[in-house]
């Protein structure tokens, strides 16, 4: 967007007597990724600008047209009209990236190179420095705030602990950024996303208990794209010695063993006893009881499968895993996701839904009584 306001693509723009500011012309913008290789040939620029409305990025100046159509067409970023979405979640990522950029850009930062265990992490700070900063800076007001803007920014994947051992506390625990925000990054990384190729490949939902031998280099199974400077966390999320070991905080992953629970069936039998309508869920009286559950995925995933729809159901939950610790049974029905209601959704919207979403999960789901 700041490129294409540099080359004087965005600008305002008269169409059947009427100006329509900051606008680009649709078949102007195709030759310019073109031009400037962000776009190997038409067919994928148009991909990619198509993505780019699906994610409320862009739109049609007088949202005629719910695509991208290669043509003399009038389209606009929706940060340049106030439109964009700013979510809780788009607010922490942009405040991750503004925090970033002001620590890096000043001398003597707290983003140091530093070793633990022998092992080497880049952009690193311990959490009391970083609360000092903070309220030094006035990005926050005490550290009661800082502490809670640092638990934010751990939980939506852009800082970590360094061994991925603890949550953000104000103390001399070394954390890092995760994302690096100054890496070059091309559109076309855009079409590398592997989740809707895994929902119309597997019948099944992608949320398997297990992943073997995932490509580590794009896994749908991680909030960020991790670089090199990253130690890619081990497929095997916990087994089920892991799981017997008495650790329940769900911030700490133990060493995995290799130990390989069965792979589970691509299209299991329903384990619901009979199908459940939306309706008796949701009439007065009804034997069943709401509750909300808060899942922090780890680098394998959530750890529980999705099954049917309007509505969805949990068809498994893996005993070692994210979801059961905050409390997932199956058999439990999908009432929202991320504060959406989606009773009305089959499961592969959901998990597109889910996929695509942050890392901190915040589910309700209908459960019966017992």
């Amino acid at each position: 967007r700041l490129r294409l306001h540099d080359g004087k693509l965005i600008k305002d723009r008269r169409y059947h007597l009427r100006t329509y500011p900051n606008c680009f012309v649709a078949k102007e913008l195709t030759d310019w990724l073109i031009d400037h290789k962000e776009a190997p040939d038409r067919e994928t620029g148009i991909r990619l600008m198509q993505k780019l409305m699906d994610h409320y990025i862009i739109h049609h100046v007088c949202d005629e047209h719910s695509d991208y159509k290669d043509a003399k067409l009038l389209y606009r970023f929706r940060k340049d009209d106030g439109t964009f979405p700013l979510s809780k979640d788009v607010k922490v990522f942009m405040r991750g990236q503004s925090l970033y950029e002001k620590l890096i850009s000043i001398e003597d930062s707290i983003l140091k190179v530093r070793e633990e265990n022998s092992v080497k992490y880049q952009r690193t700070f311990l959490g009391c420095e970083m609360i000092d900063w903070l309220i030094q800076e006035g990005e926050t007001a005490n550290r009661k705030e800082a502490v809670e803007l640092g638990r934010a920014l751990l939980e939506h994947g852009i800082i970590q602990h360094v061994s991925n051992r603890h949550h953000f506390f104000d103390s001399n625990i070394l954390y890092q950024f995760w994302i690096n925000f100054r890496r070059r990054r091309r559109l076309t990384e855009l079409l590398n996303e592997n989740s809707s190729r895994a929902l119309s490949e597997s019948p099944d939902s992608p949320f398997c208990l297990r992943k073997l031998n995932p490509d580590q280099g794009n896994t749908s199974f991680l909030s960020v794209q991790p670089n090199k400077e990253i130690k890619i966390v081990s497929a095997v999320r916990r087994s089920s010695i892991t799981s017997l070991s008495g650790n329940t905080n769900p911030y700490f992953s133990a060493t995995p063993t290799l130990v390989f629970p069965p792979v589970a069936e691509c299209n299991p039998k329903s384990v619901l006893k009979r199908p459940v309508t939306n309706e008796e869920l949701l009439s007065p009286g009804a034997p069943y009881i709401k509750k909300t559950l808060t899942i922090v995925g780890d680098a394998v995933g959530w750890g529980f499968v999705v099954r049917g729809g309007r509505p969805c159901h949990i068809q498994a939950v893996d005993p070692g895993g994210p979801a059961a610790a905050a409390g997932m049974k199956v058999c439990q029905f999908v009432f929202s996701v991320n504060g959406m209601y989606v009773l009305h959704l089959d499961y592969q919207t959901i998990s597109s839904l889910i996929m695509t979403g942050p890392r901190t999960l915040v589910m309700e789901v209908m459960e019966a009584i017992e």
